[in-house]
């Protein structure tokens, strides 16, 4: 088999494991296997690589598209934390889109006070994950696009397996992420597999990838990766430390302070 066969083989099973874990708690080793048609061995190294990637959470025996139960804050609880802060990252973001861009809106409270800003811009065409972002631009005579998917409850947004169909269709000039938290070493991280999987999609459909996060995001961790620095080409904040901000742009991302 050759190494193109072998690698479009890796990305079925991948789409197989993902599309059987959707809707279900868990699946052990062994019933993933019988279901995909590989050996133990075979699915235990596929189960360990996506689970690198953030796309799935293994744990001894098996595997489940829901995280352990990590502290995560309600959203109505978090659009009040730091709200003036948020304000003004969601002003710097305005200032990088133009009339007719094609954005994406990630889920998230500073992201949500972006959406809130864009009755000053013409004729965009705006796709979101974000049920609150699309309850906001409803009729804002902005093309909108609602991303399918698995409705999570704590974001208020649509996630995981689900959303592939719509978005790898499609492409955007700038994706505007949210993230619970961002490091230089593991980059974006959340709490729930599902919405690490959308992200992570999201960013691959993106000519510019624009990361709006407050400073109390910065150098913290979350449970499961959902992309790289390398994946950011632009980060608005409202304050970042000299250290953190010389080795973010080193590695090719731009800085904003609001």
């Amino acid at each position: 088999m050759s190494t193109r066969s072998r690698l479009a083989s890796t990305t079925e099973r991948e789409q197989q494991i993902l599309d059987m874990l959707a809707g279900v708690e868990s699946l052990s080793v062994g019933e993933l296997s019988r279901k995909v048609g590989v050996s133990e061995a075979t699915m235990r190294r596929d189960l360990s690589s996506m689970a690198g990637r953030g796309l799935l959470h293994r744990y001894h025996g098996g595997a489940s598209l829901t995280s352990p139960t990590v502290s995560e804050q309600l959203f109505s609880d978090k659009e009040n934390l730091l709200g003036e802060e948020k304000r003004r990252i969601a002003q710097a973001a305005l200032a990088l889109i133009q009339d007719n861009d094609k954005i994406y809106l990630d889920g998230g409270s500073t992201t949500l006070y972006l959406a809130k800003l864009l009755e000053r811009r013409r004729n965009l065409t705006v796709v979101t994950n974000s049920l609150m972002a699309a309850a906001l631009l409803m009729e804002s005579g902005h093309r909108l696009v609602l991303v399918g998917g698995e409705f999570r409850a704590l974001s208020r947004t649509l996630v995981g397996p689900l959303t592939a169909p719509t978005l790898r269709h499609l492409s955007f000039d700038k994706a505007f992420m949210g993230t619970m938290g961002f490091t230089l070493s593991d980059g974006l991280s959340t709490s729930d597999a599902a919405e690490a999987f959308t992200k992570r999609l999201v960013m691959r459909r993106a000519g510019q990838v624009i990361l709006l996060l407050d400073h109390s995001k910065l150098g913290t961790n979350s449970f499961i990766s959902a992309g790289s620095v390398q994946d950011v080409d632009t980060l608005v904040t409202d304050a970042i430390s000299e250290i953190f901000r010389s080795k973010l742009e080193k590695s090719g991302t731009k800085v904003i302070i609001a």
